[in-house]
């Protein structure tokens, strides 16, 4: 495929066609500040913290969706774009109910990450503190919607890496949520196939195996891209 060059922070960079901003910036050692982007599925550029400014065009782009084109010129980086950021992630926050301290995930959390890298101490947009509830019906495994980004990484492991279908989202806006099969009990999701890897995918505390307690819910994300790549090379038949 042919290679674009394009600069990216000042830095000029080449790119295979077809690559993303996001990937291009990666390849080159740019770290772009995302949630939903998860190596080993595709994107669809729903947290929106991978935004990034392309000269001559005034509306940001999502630097994971947005393929890259010769003679880019792309800025990572400014203050514009840490404002924004910053909004997201405390709209995230005051969204649903984060409670650090006591969650599986704490110093395991990107989104908890992220916030510390982008300079987050305080909220100043007030907390919705809706009522989610936690579904503990699996044998295995447990959902805390209260915890959930709605970054759509389990939805997209589960039908794309696993093929099983099983989950999804449903409702529109702060209403929206992460469902099982037709919205029922995830214990009783005659699709699940039980193999946990939307538990390895989950960015924040939202999907946890079941016994995990305080700051042990760890994730390895290593056997997703092991397992897209194993099958994109045909090293297995599944």
């Amino acid at each position: 495929m042919a290679a674009k060059t394009l600069t990216i922070d000042g830095k000029e960079i080449s790119a295979e066609e077809g690559a993303t901003i996001l990937q291009a910036a990666e390849e080159a050692g740019i770290k772009i500040p995302n949630l939903c982007h998860l190596d080993g599925i595709y994107d669809v550029g729903a947290c929106r913290l991978c935004l990034v400014e392309l000269a001559g065009t005034p509306k940001l782009l999502t630097a994971c969706t947005t393929k890259v084109a010769e003679g880019m010129v792309i800025h990572t980086d400014t203050e514009r774009l840490r404002k924004y950021r910053r909004m997201t992630l405390e709209l995230l926050f005051a969204e649903r109910n984060h409670t650090c301290a006591v969650c599986v995930a704490n110093n395991n959390c990107e989104l908890q990450t992220l916030a510390y890298s982008q300079g987050m101490d305080h909220v100043r947009y007030e907390y919705r503190f809706p009522k989610w509830c936690v579904d503990h019906t699996h044998p295995l495994f447990g959902m805390d919607h209260n915890r959930c980004i709605l970054c759509a990484r389990c939805v997209r492991v589960c039908w794309h890496i696993e093929g099983a279908g099983t989950k999804n989202i449903s409702g529109r806006g702060a209403h929206s949520k992460i469902i099982t099969d037709l919205c029922q009990d995830w214990g009783s999701a005659d699709s699940c196939t039980w193999c946990g890897k939307c538990v390895m995918s989950c960015p924040t505390g939202a999907l946890f195996y079941k016994g995990a307690t305080v700051a042990e819910m760890q994730r390895d994300r290593e056997k997703l891209e092991f397992i897209v790549t194993a099958r994109e090379k045909k090293q297995w038949i599944a």
